[in-house]
């Protein structure tokens, strides 16, 4: 009997350390909230009156439970605290419904359990979020998910990722418009010159233009090509950014009067 009162006592440690473990975690690791601090803290509470509802659970049924009994049954008494047959009649109450009778039965124990936990856990919940207002009801959580979604938003607009020839603006970023000359030189100077007077493909330096004159016609005539005249989509070797730097680089040609200059082609455009 010694032994497994120590086994049970054991258990009853286990438990109230199981309990208590996430509590001390985060208590160890979110040190800034005094209202987590102090949730944290009846949750703790909670924690103990439940192990010492165990504990009692254990201690009572030692009294009055077989020494024989033992394993799953063992347990499902201690939860139930269902009285034998031969109690019942000490039970039965006055009440007689048409030949059916009633016995005062306890309330188990694990309903018990959960209902003072059920109690407990409402003042918490009452406390954070209709009293204090520092709960993350769902007003809040919207709040808290649309901020997250904006600064995610604004951080892949800065890493181009978002960037298309729907949003897309002229940057004037000297950096930029040098990359962007870099990448004009590298990939469309053999179709539209060096210094975009225009071979194959149109002139860059004059009014006129075959596919628009803004930055969204040059994102996108860059981006998806013009394959009927043999220019190819570059949306899979240059990036957003890339082909928005040089669509800028390309705004900055118009009036550069380079020499041998290719006839206008496309629509005059005035500025």
């Amino acid at each position: 009997m010694k032994l497994i009162k120590k086994f049970k006592t054991i258990a009853v440690l286990f438990l109230l350390f199981i309990f208590s473990s996430p509590v001390i975690a985060q208590t160890a690791t979110e040190t800034g909230s005094e209202l987590g601090s102090i949730i944290k803290i009846m949750v703790a509470v909670t924690a103990f009156l439940v192990a010492i509802i165990m504990w009692l659970i254990l201690v009572y049924s030692e009294k009055g439970e077989a020494a024989e009994e033992s394993g799953f049954k063992k347990l499902m008494h201690l939860l139930n605290q269902r009285p034998s047959i031969n109690d019942e009649q000490k039970l039965l109450l006055d009440h007689d419904f048409d030949g059916i009778k009633e016995l005062n039965n306890k309330i188990p124990p694990w309903f018990m359990a959960i209902f003072y936990g059920s109690i407990i856990w409402a003042v918490i919940y009452m406390v954070d979020f209709h009293i204090l207002g520092s709960g993350n009801v769902q007003e809040d959580e919207y709040t808290a998910e649309v901020e997250v979604a904006s600064m995610e938003r604004e951080i892949l607009n800065k890493s181009g990722k978002l960037l298309n020839e729907d949003n897309v603006t002229v940057t004037n970023d000297a950096a930029a418009l040098a990359n962007g000359k870099q990448t004009f030189i590298k990939n469309c100077a053999a179709c539209h010159g060096q210094n975009g007077e225009g071979l194959v493909g149109p002139n860059f330096t004059d009014d006129y233009w075959i596919h628009g004159n803004k930055i969204n016609d040059l994102f996108k005539t860059i981006k998806y090509g013009v394959p009927a005249k043999g220019m190819i989509s570059w949306q899979t070797q240059l990036d957003p950014n890339q082909m928005q730097e040089v669509a800028s680089y390309i705004l900055t040609l118009r009036g550069s009067n380079p020499a041998n200059p290719k006839a206008p082609e496309g629509t005059l455009y005035t500025y």
